[in-house]
């Protein structure tokens, strides 16, 4: 594995309630992110995502734990690597009547850069042509690419976005998944939160799961995709229950599913369901083995009792 560019560990945050009583946000949470690609940061809604970015970029202190970017500790001289990182927390803030040139010289005037980058990001972000328009008349997805230029001004090496493509109909998404997938490409580390699994799952490298403040899965997609579902192969043929009464009988795991059979058998097994059948006259239309999807492995792995009202986070 890479150099880790992010590292957490024992990251533990909780929150005093206005009529008493803590709210836990997250709790254990230990995580690497190495360097370079798209690392996605999944989870259902209150699970600590937004929590951990915020500990993460020194925006809120972590009640106990520790967590650090590109090696400096994130509760203390941030300072040193911070022209490093960019970031987008929630909607980037944006002045709608403004160009989208005008609002990055401003922000840049901010930083202390200039000018100089911006028609550059304009262009990596796909906005050179909208440069001089309105704000107000961008669309979603417009605003949220103008939002990563933004946050590319320094020419960061780690680019750090919480729910990019949140809100955003499907052409947004695109656009959103197919500038982070570029910039994962050129080098940088781009961590990205979201709950968009489709789009995770053709977008990252990596990934990690978080369920009710906690890591339940990190990896390769490919590992991560592989730990959450047994192996099956699906099965079509028209005799389905003679077919699951013979798989059964010769001592093979299998169910009848959505007008198919699901054996559970790797992949290299297949001729084996075949001969079975076959020895019974009955042939497979169809023999693949089973996809399964991000979304199912997440389902698999964040299951379980809804958290109380003591567990309830961001």
């Amino acid at each position: 594995m890479n150099t880790a560019v992010i590292e957490v560990e024992a990251l533990r945050k909780e929150y005093r309630r206005v009529r008493g009583g803590r709210t836990l946000a997250v709790d254990g949470l230990d995580m690497a992110v190495p360097q370079g690609g798209v690392f996605g940061f999944l989870g259902p809604n209150g699970a600590g995502k937004t929590t951990t970015i915020r500990c993460l970029l020194g925006l809120i202190r972590p009640s106990t734990g520790r967590c650090t970017l590109l090696g400096a500790d994130a509760g203390g001289p941030l300072a040193s690597v911070i022209t490093r990182v960019g970031s987008i927390v929630e909607t980037p803030a944006l002045y709608p009547r403004f160009s989208g040139r005008l609002n990055l010289e401003l922000l840049g005037r901010l930083q202390g850069i200039g000018r100089h980058p911006v028609a550059a990001v304009l262009d990596q972000v796909g906005l050179a042509d909208r440069a001089d328009d309105q704000v107000r008349t961008y669309s979603l997805g417009m605003k949220q690419r103008l939002g990563i230029a933004a946050a590319l001004l320094k020419d960061p090496e780690l680019l750090i976005l919480d729910e990019p493509a949140n809100g955003l109909d499907p052409a947004g998404i695109k656009e959103v998944r197919d500038l982070v997938r570029r910039l994962g490409n050129e080098g940088r580390t781009v961590f990205v939160s979201s709950h968009q699994l489709a789009e995770v799952q053709q977008m990252c490298d990596r990934v990690a799961i978080l369920s009710r403040g906690r890591l339940v899965a990190s990896g390769r997609v490919a590992e991560v995709l592989a730990r959450g579902r047994r192996e099956a192969l699906i099965v079509k043929l028209r005799e389905l229950e003679e077919g699951l009464g013979a798989l059964r009988a010769a001592g093979l795991e299998a169910s009848m599913e959505d007008g198919m059979l699901r054996v559970h058998l790797p992949a290299t097994e297949g001729a084996r369901v075949t001969e079975i059948l076959a020895s019974r006259g009955m042939f497979v239309s169809e023999l693949r083995p089973e996809e399964v999807s991000l979304e199912d492995v997440f389902l698999e792995l964040t299951r379980g009792p809804s958290p109380s009202q003591d567990q309830v986070a961001r």
